[in-house]
């Protein structure tokens, strides 16, 4: 089989969408498909090209066994709304050229949040004659109203309507999480043809690894007295989404804590809020926490090693409750327990899998309860750890990429 997949980022950025869709592939292309991706040229989320490439037409590579096609697009930081619509819609377009001009496809599947990448996934299944496979990760344009990017107006439920649309004349739908799943079929959406395929990890490069010495010196996470430091870490997006803003107060109040001494707060990623989180924790006078620019996705489980306990948190709002932050499931793999700060489905799961603490979304003192908890309770701890690792096969990325794969090739021999 044949399949054309469109989506904005791809390897070797480091986020959340890239991962899945390479990991995806990657495995599509060992079960003896041929595989075309469509993306831009890397610059996620800084706006600025990474090393070796450059912002032209046209360019292909190869990366595992998958082609792919890196198109112009107009370029800008992860930041400002206008700005950000003008590269997705640069993108709709360059990315449906080139689509023209690939090898026929037996499915086309376009992934979300932002929906503009759909759009030209539709326009060529319309062009091309073949099934076209939506990809959800995200409720957009409902997302970006949830955290104050706009405003509800005429533009936005235009938006919706397109929206709505493109589920409509998908020949599937795959959404990360049950909770999108609901919220499609209580919008008019035949249930039938919506499928769930979770994020999940991939266990080859996701393993328990003994703490990176190396770090922990150039970090600044040495032990300095009788008591072993307790580091804390968030690893992602530094955006309007993630509130970050509690992790510094937790910060704050565990540096004044009596019992807070030996604990310290590591966040490494990239972002539209992260230069004013470094200004804040500046003010606050904060000692007991680092900032580490994004890194090499190779160099990322090298990071994980650091931390005893992993934070997972997004901005207190009922659309993030449809939400599994990716991470969770990498956190399972690495063996690290999490202080979950994300209300709904994906707290379900940590409750259930018995890989963490769950703690309410922006209360940075429910945040600290759980870190002094974890820090003095070895043996709960080491309880969560057991968990993460059994807890992280049924998650497997390979597992859930073959359970994708039914989805599209029952959609290429429909059509």
């Amino acid at each position: 089989m044949k399949i054309l997949f469109l989506t904005d980022n791809f390897p070797p950025e480091v986020n959340a969408p890239a991962s899945r869709t390479f990991e995806h592939c990657r495995e599509w292309v060992r079960a003896g498909h041929e595989v075309t991706v469509i993306c831009t040229a890397p610059n996620f989320p800084k706006g600025e090209l990474l090393a070796g490439y450059r912002n032209k037409p046209w360019q292909w590579e190869t990366l595992d066994g998958i082609r792919v096609l890196r198109v112009w697009t107009y370029i800008t930081a992860n930041a400002g709304f206008a700005k950000r619509t003008l590269d997705y819609l640069s993108f709709m377009v360059s990315g449906f050229l080139a689509g023209l001009f690939v090898r026929r496809p037996d499915v086309i599947v376009g992934t979300s949040p932002q929906f503009f990448t759909n759009c030209a996934g539709w326009m060529l299944s319309v062009f091309r004659r073949r099934p076209f496979v939506f990809e959800l990760r995200d409720l957009w344009p409902e997302s970006i109203k949830t955290v104050g990017a706009m405003k509800d107006s005429a533009a936005l439920r235009l938006m919706e309507r397109l929206e709505l649309f493109l589920y409509r004349k998908s020949a599937a739908v795959v959404a990360v999480t049950q909770s999108f799943k609901r919220d499609l079929i209580r919008r008019g959406i035949d249930g039938e043809k919506v499928h769930v395929v979770t994020n999940g990890v991939d266990l080859s490069r996701f393993q328990p690894l003994q703490r990176d010495e190396a770090l922990v010196a150039q970090l600044g996470l040495a032990v300095q007295s009788e008591k072993s430091l307790f580091v804390a870490g968030y690893i992602g997006t530094h955006g309007m989404a993630h509130a970050l803003e509690t992790v510094l107060e937790a910060a704050r109040l565990m540096q004044q804590h009596p019992d807070g001494s030996h604990i310290r707060f590591v966040l490494l990623g990239d972002g539209a809020r992260k230069q004013a989180l470094k200004v804040k924790a500046a003010e606050m006078g904060l000692q007991n926490l680092v900032f580490v620019d994004s890194v090499p996705k190779a160099e990322v489980p090298r990071y994980w090693s650091l931390l005893d306990v992993s934070i997972i948190h997004l901005r207190k709002a009922d659309n993030f409750t449809q939400v599994i932050p990716s991470k969770l499931f990498e956190c399972m793999g690495m063996g690290i327990p999490v202080l979950h700060g994300v209300a709904g489905e994906s707290a379900e799961i940590v409750v259930r899998e018995g890989v963490g603490l769950v703690f309410e979304p922006e209360n940075a003192q429910a945040l600290c309860d759980g870190l002094l908890r974890l820090a003095q309770d070895q043996a709960l701890s080491q309880q969560l750890r057991a968990h993460c690792l059994d807890a992280a096969p049924r998650y497997d990325r390979s597992r859930l990429a073959r359970q994708m794969l039914g989805v599209l090739e029952g959609a290429a021999v429909r059509a």
